[in-house]
């Protein structure tokens, strides 16, 4: 048995990524530019790069001489051969995130830089909340649609964990609009971002739950030109395989200086 708990179904994953069009990639990219950009802010070069994604096309075309791999469960990696490890998109997809973090920790060399971009927890908060209301009302149940994604605080938890160094998450928030409720569910099937839990419902949706899910959509989330409006939250992650190189917090009590007396002001005793 597998002792990872199943959330996502790879094999739905995969078929929702084999059916998705280039022209609707706009999150991949989105990552792309957000991690050249981030890339071109460090001061070093980096000569041995690897990319995990579930697009290769996409991000072999812009990191040409980069190692790209696929986001399976255990990743084609070798232990120490890489400079740079970019988590592309798909760690908001994985069983096993912290695992993912680890085996590309590995593949760092000492002082290597680990970089992630994935879906936060804000992404698609619109559509969970009419899709769930529209099913309670219709069916008087509820059936996982949409995928629980992390919160900025626990992705920077995962970094300490996975034993990385010097951790930084960060968070961008963008929204885009659309015509109505199925212009946005067609799109994300473009993007191969559709509904791939282990526990999504197998058969046929009623009609009437999507049609309430229209309505509910259009009356709380509509933007002053009647558009929906739908958040994607971009999350990034940072951090460096260990290495002795790297700064190290002084041992308390060390100072040579007292702060008071670096600030030029009078140091005043706290209350019991």
């Amino acid at each position: 048995m597998n002792p990872t708990p199943q959330l996502f179904d790879r094999s739905a994953l995969l078929r929702q990524r084999r059916r998705a069009r280039r022209d609707d990639l706009f999150l991949q990219q989105l990552a792309v530019d957000e991690v050249q950009d981030r890339l071109a802010m460090v001061n070093r070069s980096f000569r041995s790069p690897a990319v995990v994604t579930g697009f290769p096309e996409i991000w072999r075309h812009r990191f040409a001489d980069a190692t790209v791999v696929r986001d399976t469960d255990t990743l084609d990696l070798e232990t120490e051969a890489h400079d740079l490890v970019v988590h592309a998109m798909c760690l908001h997809w994985s069983n096993d995130p912290v695992g993912q973090i680890i085996q590309c920790r590995r593949a760092l060399r000492p002082d290597g830089l680990f970089l992630a971009v994935l879906l936060g927890g804000q992404t698609l908060h619109e559509l969970r909340s009419a899709l769930a209301e529209a099913e309670s009302r219709e069916t008087g149940g509820l059936s996982p649609r949409i995928a629980p994604m992390a919160e900025i605080r626990d992705l920077g938890a995962l970094l300490q964990r996975s034993g990385l160094a010097l951790p930084v998450a960060d968070t961008q928030v963008s929204v885009a609009r659309y015509r109505d409720l199925m212009h946005l569910m067609h799109d994300l099937r473009g993007m191969g971002e559709t509904n791939a839990l282990a526990g999504r419902l197998r058969r046929p949706t009623r009609r009437a739950v999507f049609a309430s899910a229209a309505d509910l959509y259009a009356a709380s989330f509509s933007a002053d030109d009647g558009t929906l409006m739908a958040t994607f939250e971009t999350i990034c992650l940072t951090g460096w395989a260990p290495s002795d190189s790297q700064p190290k917090p002084l041992r308390p009590g060390s100072a040579a200086a007292r702060l008071a007396d670096v600030l030029k002001t009078t140091e005043t005793k706290l209350r019991d």
